[in-house]
């Protein structure tokens, strides 16, 4: 059979489930469905080809003289079954390539059954009972992001639900384990469980303060209430700094009152509630009593924690036989969404903000696109046992120059200068009476110092400033989040200060978001970081390859591209290279299997992001693919980088063990283990050892 005719029959296909380029039939299908030529042609090439592994899917592409045989083992008794294997059968050349998915944490799945069959199909019914399940929730809004497992229960918890054992949905609230060791709710009398140990000692503020704090929160601006405060040292480490801070326990402080404040703190108090009602009823309280931000904290842990423990309603008994619930970062949120009808923010692992001021919380999304990250929340934080007396200044400066005699004031305040690209107003000064004791103003503070310092240092620091800004409208305009009508105090700052107006940012902001669509201004903007860092991979009108932790150093042009690509998919913490595509619209993230340790990571998965379409391809390795060394990479670091020599040692005794093979004609892992061993050479971690041979 012939491409032509091949396509002709595959077009007037009358059932199965028909894609743009392709169209699925169940195998109990075929024979009605295809002609007998289409059949025959398609048996016959599988027997050629010795085929013999199960399958019961087969894929007809309609662009491609292609087949593929999918086997899906769980089919009938699987709501939403996951791909074991594959076998991609080329008609024109008589070739097989086999996936197998089976050790894959995010294989693709199955969605509308139903279209896979004919109408007589046994299962047809439920098949339909289960699509209908989710068309209620609308889990098939977006068909483009629900193709892999991980992706599809990430959306199920934050619909409010979860899989039971045979896939079907049910509310995360009634899923309980049935097993033998789970004790039912009646064995445990509810006011035997010891809610009052749960409470802890803390010699350091609990981790929301600390998320609270790292986006500037406890300054003293805002009253709090910490709701279920247990022994109250959160409470007098912010009483010791000068807050107005209050507090309520139902053991610990019941003579508390619980009052409306700015911020309220619900921390991990609904992990100890074992009546849902009770819980739910808590945190609306807490909502309540809340005017600008509610935080809630609840303990996160996985299946392998509460294996530890005895099943109790929806969480566990512990030996202390205090109850704990125990969430998924998904789960959680959507369980507050649901009870408050509001969007949270995710401020850390179980740790969540729900804004009800509008500008607070555009606030909280400028100060995190400027924050830097060097440091661990707790080290921002100054532990204290009484409230510091503020040290006053010696007035006399008779002897000695102004900033001789207070050049750790006035380096400070030159510091924070350079930050924020723009004289500091006096809130955003931690040192500002200080300051103006001795200087009068901080203006003067300022002219005193750009005399004194470096006026190229202010001017960089001024542009990148006005980068930060502009990226950050840009990607505001990407995501149609409206700005102006809550704009922080410090961006309006920042707009006087660095731009004519705000309709002036805003035009540049427009066409910095159209430039990325440009491809001459994505490649200059890549030359220039490649010539200023003097690291990554650069290939001339095709792609600029860097390391993901100078993301926020790169030119604005490269921060609202591949910020805009995030936006479509999620955080980066464990991508170790970014690659954009200069002229096709795309955007590749890069895992490797610890790339900060090892002299030779292997590339785990490869995510390439389509902006042009909004979609996302997923590429793992090990199964499919086999993992690619990265060989050069000292190339995403820089010269000054205390590894980068030692990275470079270890570079050339691969390149002399391979006889010096060009890059592109390196060998996968698999390979390279080989060579090794035909070398009578090991690697172990970074270093090489000989074999012992016998």
């Amino acid at each position: 059979m012939k491409f032509i005719e091949y396509r002709e029959q595959v077009k007037s296909l009358q059932g199965g489930k028909k894609l743009p380029t392709a169209i699925y039939l169940h195998r109990s299908a075929i024979e009605s469905v295809l002609s007998v030529t289409l059949l025959s042609y398609i048996l016959d090439t599988i027997n050629k080809l010795n085929i013999t592994e199960p399958w019961n899917l087969l894929k007809l592409y309609k662009r491609d003289f292609k087949i593929t045989l999918l086997n899906y083992p769980d089919f009938d008794t699987y709501a939403y079954p996951a791909l074991h294997t594959s076998i991609t059968i080329d008609l024109e050349e008589l070739t097989k390539r086999k996936a197998n998915y089976q050790k894959s944490d995010n294989p693709p799945i199955l969605h509308r059954k139903e279209t896979f069959v004919l109408t007589n199909y046994p299962l047809i019914e439920s098949f339909k009972a289960i699509t209908t399940e989710g068309e209620a929730i609308e889990l098939y809004k977006n068909t483009k992001t629900i193709g892999f497992k991980q992706q599809w229960q990430k959306l199920i918890n934050r619909k409010g639900y979860q899989l039971n054992p045979e896939g079907r949905l049910k509310p995360l609230a009634t899923i309980s384990s049935s097993t033998d060791e789970e004790v039912q709710t009646d064995n445990i009398e509810p006011n035997t469980i010891a809610r009052h140990l749960t409470a802890i000692n803390r010699d350091k503020l609990s981790a929301p303060f600390q998320r609270l704090a790292r986006h500037n929160l406890l300054e003293g601006d805002y009253s709090i209430f910490d709701y279920g405060c247990g022994k109250g040292d959160d409470a007098n480490e912010l009483e010791a700094h000068g807050l107005n801070i209050n507090s309520w326990d139902p053991v610990h402080k019941p003579e508390g009152k619980k009052i409306n404040s700015d911020i309220v703190n619900l921390g991990f108090v609904l992990n100890v509630i074992e009546d849902v009602n009770e819980r739910t009823q808590t945190l609306k309280n807490a909502w309540q009593l809340s005017d600008k931000l509610l935080v809630v904290s609840v303990m996160v842990a996985g299946a392998a924690k509460l294996e530890q423990f005895t099943r109790y309603k929806d969480g566990v008994i512990t030996k202390w036989n205090t109850f704990q619930k125990y969430y998924n970062q998904a789960e959680i949120r959507s369980y507050i969404e649901q009870a408050l009808k509001a969007k949270t923010v995710a401020l850390g692992q179980g740790i969540f903000a729900i804004f009800k001021d509008k500008t607070l919380e555009e606030e909280f999304y400028l100060n995190r696109q400027y924050q830097r990250n060097e440091q661990p929340a707790d080290a921002l934080w100054q532990q204290l046992t009484t409230r510091p007396s503020p040290t006053k200044l010696s007035s006399k400066a008779q002897e000695k120059s102004l900033y001789e005699k207070h050049s750790e004031l006035l380096d400070d305040f030159w510091r924070q200068c350079l930050i924020l690209g723009r004289i500091p107003a006096n809130d955003e000064f931690e040192c500002s009476d200080n300051l103006r004791r001795v200087m009068g103003s901080h203006k003067k503070a300022f002219e005193l110092m750009a005399a004194t310092m470096s006026p190229a240092s202010f001017e960089q620091a001024q542009k990148q400033r006005r980068s930060h800004v502009l990226v950050y409208f840009a990607l505001s305009l990407f995501e149609k989040r409206k700005a102006k009508s809550h704009m922080p105090a410090r961006l309006q700052r920042d707009i006087k200060a660095l731009f004519e107006s705000y309709s002036q940012a805003i035009a540049l902001a427009q066409s910095l978001l159209f430039s990325v669509g440009n491809p001459e201004s994505i490649a200059n903007a890549c030359s220039q970081a490649y010539q200023e860092f003097n690291c990554g991979k650069l290939q001339h009108s095709k792609s600029y390859s860097f390391n993901r932790d100078l993301l926020n150093q790169m030119p604005a042009v490269i921060r609202v591209y591949v910020g805009c690509a995030i936006q479509l998919y999620g955080d980066i913490d464990d991508i170790d290279v970014i690659k954009v595509h200069i002229r096709s619209g795309k955007v590749t993230l890069l895992k490797y299997d610890d790339f900060n340790n090892k002299a030779l990571p292997l590339l785990t998965e490869r995510i390439k992001i389509r902006l042009l379409d909004l979609d996302i391809d997923f590429f793992f390795y090990g199964d499919e693919y086999p993992y690619p060394p990265l060989y050069d990479k000292s190339t995403y670091l820089p010269n000054s980088c205390t590894e980068y020599n030692k990275q470079k040692t270890f570079e050339n005794r691969i390149t002399k063990q391979l006889k010096g093979l060009p890059l592109e004609q390196l060998p996968d892992w698999e390979l390279l283990q080989k060579i090794f061993q035909y070398q009578g050479i090991v690697l172990k971690g970074n270093k090489f050892y000989k074999l012992n041979k016998p």
